[in-house]
């Protein structure tokens, strides 16, 4: 027996409401080109897993936990004396979300994580990188309800990049914004 799977309700709202309102806001004729979200990484570099491989560990476990997904290992391609680090020890993180669980990882971090950041103001807008492509970074892990702060061996920042299909930086402003991300104004 086959269950169906439940689709998430960001992605629903993409289909519903964001597709038409970006086809008619940047006149697409076919809505295969309006832009669209093709993955998120999430990117955790810890340096001091080159040389204590249970920190690695911890923040492996963390991020398994934000996002429902098991990351890779992440390695240094050349040595770097001042850092003590030699080629292909292992130093961060990553994990690559696509489909369902991206949809699922996006909302979770809009509409709980976000607004859980002590002070918060809004994301900076200016972190696009002319692709439509769109970066940011977060100074904690605990923001996320599933990581237990009490048991934290040190807490681990991560960068979060967000892939569209988008050929303009004002495409993926808008379509990132729609999605539910508080830029600042």
């Amino acid at each position: 027996m086959k269950t169906a799977a439940i689709t998430p309700r960001l992605a629903e709202r993409y289909k519903k409401e964001m597709v038409p309102h970006l086809a008619k806001k940047f006149g697409y004729k076919n809505l295969l080109e309006v832009p669209r979200l093709k993955k998120v990484v999430i990117n955790m570099g810890v340096g001091e897993g080159a040389e204590d491989i249970k920190i690695l560990e911890a923040a492996m476990a963390d991020l398994t936990a934000i996002t429902g997904q098991k990351p890779v290992m992440t390695r240094a391609k050349k040595a770097i004396a001042n850092f003590k680090i030699k080629q292909g020890a292992a130093i961060g993180c990553k994990v690559t979300l696509r489909g369902a669980r991206m949809f699922e990882f996006v909302d979770r971090l809009v509409n709980i994580a976000l607004p859980r950041i002590k002070d918060f103001r809004g994301i900076p807008s200016d972190t696009f990188d002319g692709a439509g492509n769109f970066a940011m970074g977060l100074k904690e892990q605990i923001i996320f309800p599933e990581i237990e702060a009490d048991k934290l061996p040190r807490v681990q920042g991560m960068d979060i990049i967000f892939v569209t299909s988008a050929k303009t930086d004002e495409e993926a402003r808008e379509l990132i914004s729609l999605l539910g991300m508080p830029f600042k104004k």
